[in-house]
């Protein structure tokens, strides 16, 4: 039987408090395991736990069983063959990154690839340099390793000069060995379970600060393709050191090199732009890095550019495998800070990278399982003289778009990349550095591109603007991981910032729903009489109670306490009034007489004073001005409803605040409800003591609406038994003033007459 479509629906329910629906409905109990039965089932291994260990650490044996070789196989070899000719170029200009001989750039495209491609999740990313983690290995490579720690006398020249064959060998082991300890650091956060922490880098900072680099790695290699001698800089303010530098001595350029790399980088640029443009239809992109390597490499060799025109060229890319060699511990201490922050950046680059692809092609990266792969293969390739790996967008693009479906693929890009270590190699020496200056800086252009993000980002969230550019200046004028180490710190505070001064809103009620929405936002909204529903948007702690609380009184426009205080100090003044018979009581309620006298009593147990009254007259009682020199503050709501919908965490702090402001209001007769919170914030709650005598769980209700209508059911009913009247409470008043001055009119008149009958027996 079909439904009819309707766009209403019906609702009849029992008006629910905590109370009454935990009577309805009962709730189930958690079983809790004990430490040691966690500790006995997860540690208990039998095969099929096993098996289930093993494939999770070697992700392999999940996916190499179920590949398609009849549908896949080819793709993988064309985007491997592809992918490989990119990245053997790239991998020698990223070595001039990380300020160590091209040369190691292949070894860091090729032995990454070989442990990933066995502990790895992602199927589609390319492992190998990015230009941004080798631009802080170079920093901290510059930074362990200057060419000033090189310099030698030459007794021929009559001056000094740099041993570049022990700098170079110095900086290969400082990298190889920050390799290692950011393997290590990465293994250790993976098996503990520290995937989480990519979460810190949000897009905007991440984006923030590859900009940033993006701007470095362009002035580091605007002096190889202007070959102007200057001085490598490292640390806070490096990049304008080195700006200032290159200006100082651009006369000096070379314009063979700055002919070779402009050359180089235009048509970069414009066929990686016809490929992204044309990627429909070209099914495989034009290699441009290695036709122009090729190109350039035929040229500088023919023409003899180095002897001739005095160019910079690769000259020395090692010939087949170099054994490995255990890394320097003894430096482990001084990189331990930037081994952190690469490590972790990284890391959060090729995850990033992976889940996109992973949604895109509807398969699952394991968080922690990335922080082992990537752990083991730094370290593993730590030991044969390479510097981080993470992942290259551009060569990822290549792998995806040429078809790549696995990390077979990048087996068959090792393969190239070995291909090129055993014999094609040397060929390359020729080569120009400034046409490899100009290839780093064509891959660049998508980072550029993030400039566009702030207008984007304005519109969206001002304080994810100030994340993005706060990360991007520090990160220029700061050292590289000095300025990731505070776009982070900055992150942080602009949340802590957020939770500490929180929106809050007063609620009204769409007509004829239980809908309750901002009254300033909308207009058909209308608030219930005497009824102020304050919703606080954020988990409150010891950090933001002084922002519950201002909340509350800018939205009720009063302050409970002085309200307290005002009339406490209004009744004592008018019982003394009444006293001193310069108060009557009439029909229409009190008149004063013309002579008063000011009010010189001190506020101190009002409290208490105020306790024994309070049964005696009610909010509306005290809602008027009784006399020009007697005037008691008005207080025209009945009720406060706390909307807690969006409350997820109380400590022990606000747990105390609530409590306070339930009191306050409490003793000047207006009700405070709480309504929509959670289950934990309940239970929260009662753990800390907040129920009492005074308050409740009949306070707290399941919603707005509840809370609303139980009030105006209440209200009803004490309007139908209960007459409020200012005038029977004064009078009531004065009766007890007039008792009490009778009482102490007979006191006196006893004690006359015992010491007149005590002075009789003298007197006689």
């Amino acid at each position: 039987m079909d439904l009819p479509m309707c766009d209403e629906y019906l609702v009849s329910r029992t008006i629910y408090s905590e109370t009454t629906f935990q009577q309805e409905n009962e709730k189930s109990e958690l079983l809790q395991r004990s430490i040691p039965q966690k500790l006995k089932d997860n540690c208990s291994c039998t095969p099929a736990t096993a098996r289930l260990k093993i494939k999770q650490f070697f992700p392999v044996f999940n996916w190499l069983p179920k590949y398609r070789w009849k549908e896949w196989l080819v793709h993988d070899i064309i985007s491997g063959l592809c992918t490989g000719l990119v990245g053997t170029l790239q991998g020698l200009a990223f070595a001039l990154l990380a300020e160590v001989p091209v040369g190691y750039g292949l070894y860091s495209s090729f032995f990454p690839i070989l442990t990933y491609f066995f502990l790895g999740t992602s199927r589609h990313i390319a492992v190998g340099p990015f230009p941004v983690i080798c631009l802080m290995v170079g920093q901290v490579v510059l930074a362990m390793a200057p060419d000033e720690k090189f310099i030698i006398a030459n007794s021929t020249l009559n001056g000094t000069q740099i041993d570049y064959e022990a700098r170079d060998a110095a900086r290969v082991v400082i990298s190889s060995t920050l390799s290692f300890l950011i393997g290590i650091i990465q293994l250790a956060l993976g098996a503990l379970q520290f995937g989480f922490v990519v979460r810190y880098l949000g897009d905007p900072l991440v984006r923030g600060f590859t900009t940033a680099a993006a701007v470095q790695v362009l002035i580091s290699q605007i002096k190889l393709i202007f070959n102007i001698p200057s001085t490598n800089y490292s640390g806070v303010l490096s990049m304008v050191y080195t700006s200032i530098d290159i200006f100082a001595n651009i006369s000096k350029t070379n314009f063979a090199d700055l002919t070779a790399g402009l050359i180089t980088l235009v048509l970069c640029l414009v066929v990686k732009d016809i490929n992204e443009r044309y990627k429909h239809i070209m099914r495989i992109p034009i290699p441009i890095e290695v036709i122009v390597a090729i190109v350039a490499t035929g040229i500088s060799y023919g023409v003899n550019l180095e002897e001739t025109y005095n160019a910079a060229i690769v000259k020395n890319v090692p010939s087949g495998f170099i054994p490995p060699v255990a890394p320097d511990v003894n430096l482990f201490a001084q990189m331990i800070v930037p081994a952190f922050s690469i490590g972790i950046l990284a890391y959060a680059l090729a995850v990033s990278l992976g889940k996109v692809y992973a949604i895109k092609y509807n398969y699952e990266i394991d968080g922690n399982q990335e922080f082992i792969a990537f752990g083991v293969s730094n370290i593993f390739s730590g030991c044969f003289s390479c510097f981080c790996a993470t992942t290259a967008l551009s060569r990822s693009a290549v792998q995806e778009s040429t078809g790549g479906k696995t990390q077979i693929a990048g087996l068959i890009t090792a393969a190239v990349v070995m291909i090129s270590l055993l014999s094609v190699g040397t060929y390359l020496e020729p080569l120009q550095k400034s046409v490899l200056a100009a290839i780093v800086i064509s891959n660049l252009k998508g980072m550029f591109w993030q400039v566009v993000d702030v207008p984007r980002l304005w519109r969206q969230s001002k304080w994810d603007t100030a994340i993005w550019l706060f990360t991007c200046f520090a990160s220029l004028l700061l050292d590289i991981d000095l300025g990731l180490l505070a776009g982070i710190v900055f992150g942080l505070l602009t949340i802590l910032l957020r939770v500490q001064y929180p929106s809050y809103s007063s609620l009204g009620n769409v007509p004829g729903t239980d809908i309750y929405k901002d009254i300033k936002k909308y207009k058909n909204v209308d608030e219930p009489e005497g009824i102020k529903i304050i919703r606080f948007s954020s988990a409150i702690f010891y950090g933001n109670v002084d922002s519950l609380k201002d909340g509350i009184k800018s939205i009720v426009g009063f302050d409970a306490v002085k309200v307290f205080n005002k009339r406490t100090k209004a009744q004592r003044k008018m019982n003394k009034l009444l006293k001193k018979n310069e108060l009557t009581v009439t029909e229409n309620g009190v008149k004063e007489d013309p002579a008063t006298d000011e009010d010189s009593e001190s506020d101190e147990d009002m409290e208490n004073y105020y306790r024994t009254k309070r049964n005696k007259a009610n909010v509306h009682d005290l809602n008027t001005e009784l006399s020009n020199s007697v005037s008691i503050p008005v207080v025209t709501i009945h009720s406060i409803i706390l909307d807690f919908g969006q409350v997820n965490f109380l400590d022990v702090v606000a747990v105390d605040c609530l409590k306070g402001i339930f009191k306050e209001f409490q003793r000047i007769d207006v009700d405070v409800y709480i309504a929509d919170y959670d289950d934990n914030v309940f239970g929260q709650m009662e753990s800390c003591g907040f129920f009492n005598e005074s308050i409740k769980a009949d306070l707290c209700f399941l919603s707005i609406h509840d809370a609303v209508l139980h009030i105006q059911r209440q209200n009803k009913r004490c309007s139908e038994h209960k007459v409020l009247d200012m005038t029977s409470y004064i009078q009531e008043s004065s009766q007890l003033v007039e008792m009490k001055d009778l009482k102490e009119v007979k006191h006196s008149q006893y004690q006359q007459n015992q010491q007149e009958e005590f002075s009789e027996p003298f007197d006689k």
